[in-house]
């Protein structure tokens, strides 16, 4: 049995749900590590950002894209949510800024918009370089939204509006959508994570200022209802959510006033579709101040 996973399991489940979690030592090697399920298949939901902004980083620093040259996000991208995803007109931003709604607030259109932009294949170099077998993520959000539409069996072709099409449908037709299941959905490990987080921090996933310019984007992250619940104000969480029925994510970076860094995932999966879920959103707090308690000896 792996270090805390006990307790760890006792966290989820006094909240009403499951969970999966990895956690170590920011560019410690062979150090300890605290873990429950950390390679089992989880869904990503909007933790698939953070591939997404490494491989939008290696493109700006490679000269392949101007991070001030201005793009539209059209109407085709007005699904709902924040940011330029709940629009009611046409936007024009800068790359960078498209970026930063991304990593920030979880912003699905201007996420879309840049993945059009970037390529499968960035996104793919990403997981080969940095070793991810674990990791499967094909498309973006908007393939999501026509899958769910599939599954729901609603005509994608008229718009999928997610609120809608999910207020629709009954409990046995949301637990059963692909968007659900590691396997027909962008997946990975909490083990494949880490070492993606770690990557960042050490300036393994990229060149320094690769690495930088994804390290502030996940440092502004507005969403602090999860992970930094756990942590002082003088600990800094650098973090990105996910979140989808039932599933609530994040994974981050923990930086310690002694200027020691812990990268943790935490995955969840909910016994209810019940909406909101403050237990399930604290209990990654506490998962997540639990392993680093333990990685620091505390």
């Amino acid at each position: 049995m792996s270090l805390g996973s006990g307790q760890l399991a006792e966290i989820f489940a006094s909240a009403g749900a499951t969970g999966s979690v990895h956690a170590r030592e920011i560019g410690v090697v062979d150090g300890p590590e605290v873990s429950l399920n950390p390679d089992g298949p989880v869904v990503l939901a909007s933790v698939f950002k953070v591939p997404f902004a490494v491989a939008y980083s290696r493109e700006v620093s490679a000269g392949r894209l101007e991070e001030t040259d201005r793009t539209t996000v059209t109407s085709r991208y007005r699904v709902g949510g924040l940011g330029t995803a709940g629009c009611a007109d046409d936007v024009e931003m800068s790359w960078r800024d498209l970026a930063k709604f991304m990593m920030t607030m979880s912003d699905n259109a201007a996420t879309d918009v840049l993945f059009h932009r970037i390529g499968q294949a960035a996104v793919d170099a990403v997981l080969d370089d940095l070793n991810l077998k674990h990791t499967r993520i094909v498309g973006c959000g908007e393939d999501m939204d026509v899958q769910m539409a599939a599954d729901l069996g609603v005509d994608p072709g008229t718009g999928p509006d997610v609120e809608a099409m999910l207020g629709a449908a009954t409990p046995e037709q949301i637990w059963s959508m692909g968007i659900l299941d590691p396997a027909r959905t962008p997946s990975s490990t909490p083990r494949d994570i880490v070492t993606l987080l770690d990557a960042i921090w050490t300036d393994t996933a990229g060149s320094p200022e690769v690495c930088e310019r994804v390290r502030s984007m996940m440092a502004q992250q507005i969403w602090r209802h999860r992970m930094a619940t756990g942590f002082d104000g003088n600990i800094v969480v650098a973090g990105k959510t996910g979140t989808l029925p039932a599933i609530r994510n994040e994974v981050g970076v923990v930086t310690y006033p002694d200027d020691r860094q812990y990268a943790v995932a935490v995955f969840t999966k909910a016994d209810t579709l019940a909406n909101p879920q403050p237990a399930i959103d604290a209990s990654i707090g506490k998962a997540a101040r639990l392993a680093v308690d333990l990685l620091r000896g505390d």
